[in-house]
């Protein structure tokens, strides 16, 4: 026998609702306007969000490099690049004091030949710190990419972290900048070498044309190094987070931009572009002190004010030069790095590795191989050998 009545809650009581599957989570952040029920916002472990980027975020994520770890950014980058600067200064100003005061105590029979051998020897000064510069703006930019790829899964590390974390692909990276700057340099002496022998022994007509030829191939290269720039960009990247051989990691450059190469030429023109701009705009307080001091101080324009004037101004113009080459070297370097981590995001779903990196480091796991290292990586296999333990 059974009871057909049917069961009625206690006088008072309320019946339970079962929860809405479309409820969000306790403590899930709250959607956007016309997102879907239920989203949550993808982590920010660090740097950036683990999402493919807006244009907004990267460029933001581009400088936030230099206050989010200053010691290792900034500071690795003022003394390379005031180290440059200084090298260059002494090295090309020594010499050429030299050079000109044997020109100008020369005899007249010995001075035109002086004179050409002087320029040339001031030439090949400034081609030492100019290969020291090429060097060591190539160090900084590994080290500025292992910084961004760092920060994106909220490691903080100290220039030494960093240093140990480039260990055997520096020389890969130099390699990569005197190629580069050798194909530059060839390039330009077959050009001007070919347009001095029309102009030398073509006449009037060799003239013409050796200056239509100038603009001609002028106008060309600058297409040809956009594109070959851009295409090639990401290499520094992949030489440094996934520890590619060169040539692997040209291929590995020309792949990712496939499809992004005006995104690509976009973003990086206009990180150019606002540093340029903000370069400007505080060089042009410069000039102005400058005039206004002589002014107060000199107000009969002698000649001593206006050098002392011209001094100070040369001075200041040396240390701007010098900070703003640093903040500027870092924010460039950092430009290409954060390119080549939304393109693999965008492509490769390297967000979720990422992620998934990030969840078994904060749970103590330290098992799990680096995100950015491939199948082709030049890299040890097992976590525990890589650097970054």
């Amino acid at each position: 026998m059974t009871d057909s009545t049917p069961w009625q809650p206690p006088a008072g009581a309320t019946p339970p609702v079962p929860p809405s599957p479309y409820a969000a989570p306790t403590g899930a952040t709250p959607p956007p306007p016309g997102a879907a029920p239920g989203w949550t916002a993808p982590p920010k472990p660090g740097l950036i969000p683990l999402r493919p980027l807006t244009l907004g975020t990267l460029l933001a994520a581009a400088f936030q490099v230099l206050r989010r770890n200053p010691r290792p950014t900034f500071g690795f980058a003022l003394l390379i690049t005031g180290g440059i600067f200084l090298l260059t200064l002494v090295v090309v100003g020594v010499v050429s004091f030299f050079a000109i005061s044997r020109t100008l105590n020369a005899s007249e029979a010995d001075a035109q030949t002086l004179e050409a051998g002087s320029i040339a020897i001031i030439i090949l000064s400034a081609l030492v710190p100019g290969a020291l510069g090429i060097v060591g703006t190539a160090i900084l930019q590994g080290v500025i990419s292992l910084e961004v790829a760092r920060g994106t899964v909220g490691e903080k590390l100290k220039l030494r972290g960093l240093w140990r974390g480039a260990k055997g692909r520096i020389g890969a990276l130099i390699g990569w900048s005197l190629l580069i700057t050798a194909v530059i340099i060839v390039g330009i002496a077959v050009l001007a070498g070919l347009i001095g022998l029309l102009i030398a022994f073509g006449g009037t007509a060799g003239l013409v044309i050796g200056v239509l030829l100038a603009f001609a191939v002028g106008l060309g290269a600058v297409v040809l190094f956009a594109w070959l720039g851009t295409k090639l960009s990401l290499v520094p990247s992949a030489l440094m987070l996934e520890r590619l051989p060169l040539r692997a990691a040209i291929t590995r450059s020309w792949t990712l931009t496939n499809g992004n190469f005006w995104r690509t030429l976009g973003i990086t023109l206009l990180v150019g572009v606002i540093i340029q701009v903000v370069a400007s705009v505080l060089t042009a307080p410069l000039s102005i002190v400058f005039g206004l001091l002589t002014t107060l101080i000199n107000p009969n324009e002698s000649d001593n004010a206006l050098l002392i004037g011209a001094g100070v101004l040369y001075l200041l113009t040396i240390v701007f030069a010098i900070i703003f080459g640093a903040i500027s070297a870092v924010v460039q370097s950092a430009t290409p790095a954060l390119i080549y981590i939304d393109l693999r995001m965008r492509k490769e779903g390297l967000d979720l590795e990422l992620s998934r990196f990030v969840e078994a480091r904060q749970a103590g796991d330290r098992s799990v191989a680096d995100p950015y290292l491939t199948s082709a990586s030049n890299a040890p296999a097992t976590p525990d050998a890589s650097p970054w333990q």
